[in-house]
């Protein structure tokens, strides 16, 4: 997932933005080169986890070149989180998501969650499963 992805995404659930994002692995690729004008994000700069407003140097070029591998979403006013896994975040309504692929996404990785999402994220979490 593209860090500038944050500055769109919203929770589907109750719309809340911006979304806290937690990152496991990054893909780094060197090769990419910027090539539009600074700064890249219009309202938030999930790299800096940050307003667009309170930034004064962009560190765009070095965004531009890493995306998030695994790690996850979440929405601080709904308690709901996402799954980013192999680059995409998996942000479908509770109704939709797999119990057990959530869980064992949840049991993989609780050592590198805040307890807020491994113990008490909706809908599912490792201490109400």
């Amino acid at each position: 997932m593209k860090y500038r992805l944050l500055d769109i995404l919203a929770c589907p659930i109750c719309k809340y933005f911006p979304l806290e994002h937690y990152v496991i692995e990054e893909n780094i690729y060197g090769d990419r080169v910027l090539e539009e004008e600074k700064p890249l994000c219009e309202l938030y700069c999930g790299y800096l986890s940050k307003e667009v407003k309170e930034i004064r140097e962009f560190p765009c070029e070095e965004c531009f070149k890493k995306e998030v591998k695994t790690g996850a979403l979440y929405c601080p006013n709904c308690g709901r989180w996402y799954p980013i896994i192999d680059e995409i975040p998996q942000m479908l309504p509770d109704e939709l998501r797999d119990k057990k692929s959530d869980l064992k996404f949840l049991k993989k990785y609780k050592e590198k969650l805040p307890e807020k999402i491994a113990l008490r994220g909706k809908p599912y979490n490792l201490k109400v499963s």
